[in-house]
Formats: structure tokens, sequence, C-alpha cells
């Protein structure tokens, strides 16, 4: 995989964990460079945990896998992107407060990361530099949760669904142009 893909990737897995940083930022009042770093650091470091782990326990299992990859993975991806893409259509109460408790951010970092676990597991059986594409991920989400922050304390929450169904559409069109490569209908 590209840079350029991997940066994708990135970008779709953060949707999550940005959203999460916007509703945070909705309600810090006022900005605080110091409480918007806690979040990024918290959300970009499980983004990059998440996927390290994965791809672990993906090359346990690859001798048994390399035949179906492109499958697994385009499954995986479609299946994270789609929940994400229907969860942005959901209405739902104000969950974030304004509270950033050590084991709060841990758990919404956690939750946030777990499909960047499943894509962790997908990098096992393609022909990626795992700890390139970590650095890339981890570095993608601070940086997005952190702008996630300022963007949820100038502008409010209108951002917040939109980011995840974008996100969504990503991965599904991610994981559908790894199909199409390994079938020989896409020579990129």
């Amino acid at each position: 995989m590209t840079f350029w893909e991997i940066f994708i990737i990135a970008i779709g897995l953060s949707m999550d964990a940005f959203a999460v940083a916007l509703c945070k930022g909705i309600k810090m009042r006022p900005f605080s460079v110091k409480r918007a770093s806690i979040i990024a650091l918290f959300f970009g470091g499980a983004q990059a945990l998440m996927p390290l782990i994965g791809w672990f326990l993906g090359k346990q299992f690859e001798s048994y896998i390399v035949p179906v990859d492109h499958w697994i993975a385009f499954g995986l991806l479609a299946f994270i992107g789609g929940k994400m893409a229907i969860e942005s259509f959901k209405k739902e109460e104000d969950e974030c407060g304004d509270n950033l408790a050590i084991g709060e951010l841990l758990l919404m970092a956690i939750a946030t990361s777990i499909d960047a676990l499943a894509v962790g597991i997908t990098f096992a059986f393609l022909q990626v530099n795992i700890f390139t594409s970590i650095s890339i991920i981890g570095a993608t989400t601070l940086i997005l949760c952190f702008a996630g922050a300022f963007i949820g304390c100038k502008f409010g929450s209108a951002l917040k669904n939109k980011a995840e169904f974008i996100g969504g559409v990503i991965l599904i069109l991610m994981g559908l142009k790894i199909l199409l490569e390994h079938l020989g209908v896409l020579a990129f």
C-alpha cells in the first residue's frame, strides 16, 4: 500500500475519534490547548496501538487466510464503514460531557479504535509496513482530534454526523479498491 492509501485509511479511521473530539470541544469553554492535546493524545495513541495489535493477531493466522485475504479486507472495511455511515444518521443524546477523566477518555479512545484493530488484521495480509502505517494513523488521528476539539469549541455540533458518514464511506471505498485490485479489475 502506498503512503496515500494508508493516509486515506487513517482519515477514515479517525472520523469516530474526530466526532468525539468535536463533541468534547463543544463543551470546552474557553478553548484549552492543554485539554485539546490530552484528548488528541488519547485518541491518537489508541488509533496507533490498535492496528499494531490487530497486525500481530493477523500474522498468527496468515498462512490460513492469505488465499482469501482480499475478501476479508473488503468485508471488514465494508462492515466497519457501513456501520459508521449508518450510525451517522442516528440522533444521539449528548454523551460527551465536559469531563476529561482518564478512565472515560481511555474507554472512549478504545471504543473508537476497535475498527482500527480490524484494519490492523487486514494489514497483516497486505504489503504494509506496520510501523509506518501506525505512525501515519496515530499522527493523523492526533492532528484531527486536536482540530476537532478546536472546531467543536468554535462552531458547535453541526459537523459530527457528517464526519462519521464520510469516514464510513472512505473505509468502504478502500475495502472495495483492495478487493477489485486482487480480483484484477483495477490495476493501480
